[in-house]
């Protein structure tokens, strides 16, 4: 049985590294691309990104005022206020037509310094690309895909990598090697050595994926209580409500993973009562900026501008270590702060996934972190180059060269197949289809041979 075991996972884990290379490849390049996003765009746009007046900053309703006057036909949606002295800040615009502009502004005079369509920056090539392959939601789902197999692809090549005998040379080098045998021996040991690592990127990665993220842990989180804070389940119409329930990703554009699926709060207008009104004007803005002020958020904070009324001005922080996000909604006049939250209120699994992220983007420990996630990433293309080149060297000529496997008993393929779609229900998807083909392959070549 340890011996069709071990063909069975052999030849499986040919197939899955197939399929997972080119994606592995491009996650892995867009994602140390990623690591470095300010440093490059700090290269690449410093015109951009540094102010030219210095340290002073205007409230945010003085800087949308100066966007709104340079962009008079076009709609600014939101406000990103600089980070650190000496920052610009940076508008989110939607023209009548074209795609979203982010528009920098040096926040000391409110002189708009330029602007730029994100997706065509490298940074947001690479992001883009990282998230879902420039395709949409059926990238999304690739990337998804990918790395589900890509966490088998360790777990499976730590298992035909576990010495079963002369342990004293499973973490050494053979120098001796040539040939196929030494690309072997580099794959090897690159995936033992970074195999901790590897698994850490993919587990960190997966809440943000649409569904592994969004429709299993997020929702589950949730409804027990360890995802967002509680005291927002209240929030958003209530039940009976007819209007549909908006997060602060629908008017933000993102948010803290924790908040995504957070209902906003929504105010309905009484008269001769401040709240539920739509004011989106200069003066309203500066007193959310106020506001937010006096809840010690005078700069660094997101702020998304309502465009209906009842919706609210959401406001949060992402600074490099989740434990100083804050979230905080102010009334759609721009009068009273109506939420105020921060990480210390998220549940167990939010605070965890928040963390993870942090470390996954290289943010936590600064440069060294972002030392370790590069080098993990250079890990996962050496692996990928050093697989392909031995799975070329040892195909027949026109062949795919696939290992041959010896029948396995149902019961532990029903067992696998029971595991994955539990832990990794693409995954689990995926190989109940890939079964069914390869039943219905032999089934076909039976019935010609008879």
């Amino acid at each position: 049985m340890a011996r069709n075991g071990y063909a069975t996972v052999w030849r499986w884990r040919f197939y899955a590294g197939l399929f997972t290379a080119p994606f592995l490849l491009i996650l892995a390049i867009t994602g140390a691309l990623y690591l470095f996003n300010d440093e490059l765009n700090d290269l690449i746009y410093p015109q951009l990104r540094f102010a030219p007046s210095g340290d002073a900053v205007l409230p945010a309703g003085d800087l949308v005022a100066a966007v709104r006057e340079a962009y008079p036909r076009d709609t600014v949606t939101r406000i990103d206020m600089p980070v650190s002295p000496g920052r610009t800040a940076m508008a989110f615009v939607t023209p009548e037509q074209g795609e979203p502009l982010r528009v920098f502004v040096d926040p000391g005079d409110g002189t708009i310094l330029g602007d730029v369509i994100y997706a065509r920056t490298l940074v947001g090539f690479a992001d883009v690309m990282h998230g879902s392959l420039l395709l949409g939601r059926g990238g999304d789902a690739l990337v998804e895909l990918a790395a589900n197999w890509a966490l088998v692809l360790v777990i499976t090549g730590l298992y035909l990598w576990w010495p079963r005998g002369r342990r004293s040379r499973a973490f050494t080098f053979d120098r001796r090697t040539r040939g196929r045998k030494r690309w072997r021996e580099i794959h090897r040991l690159v995936g033992v050595y970074t195999a901790v690592m590897i698994v850490f990127l993919i587990i960190t990665g997966l809440p943000w994926a649409s569904f592994w993220g969004d429709r299993v842990l997020s929702p589950v989180s949730n409804a027990l209580g360890l995802g967002y804070p509680p005291q927002l389940r209240h929030h958003g119409g209530g039940e009976a409500s007819a209007e549909p329930v908006k997060t602060m990703v629908d008017t933000l554009g993102d948010a803290p993973w924790a908040l995504q699926q957070a209902p906003l709060p929504h105010v309905h207008h009484h008269h001769g009562e401040h709240g539920g009104e739509l004011d989106t004007s200069t003066a309203a803005i500066n007193r959310v900026h106020e506001i937010l002020a006096g809840q010690g958020l005078p700069y660094g904070y997101r702020l998304s501008i309502p465009a209906d009324a009842g919706d609210p001005y959401s406001a949060y922080t992402y600074p490099d270590r989740p434990q100083g996000q804050r979230t905080l909604h102010v009334d759609s006049g721009g009068h009273r702060l109506l939420v105020n939250v921060g990480f210390d209120d998220y549940g167990a699994i939010a605070k965890a996934v928040e963390l993870g992220v942090a470390l996954h983007m290289g943010n936590y420990f600064g440069r060294a972190n972002q030392i370790v996630m590069l080098l993990t990433c250079v890990a996962i293309v050496a692996l990928v180059i050093t697989g392909v080149v031995m799975w070329w060297r040892r195909r027949p000529a026109g062949g795919l060269g696939a290992p041959d496997s010896p029948p396995i008993r149902k019961r532990y393929w029903l067992a696998i197949t029971l595991t994955l779609l539990a832990l990794l229900p693409l995954a689990g998807l995926s190989l109940l289809l890939v079964l069914a083909l390869e039943k219905g392959m032999m089934t076909r070549r039976r019935s010609v041979a008879g």
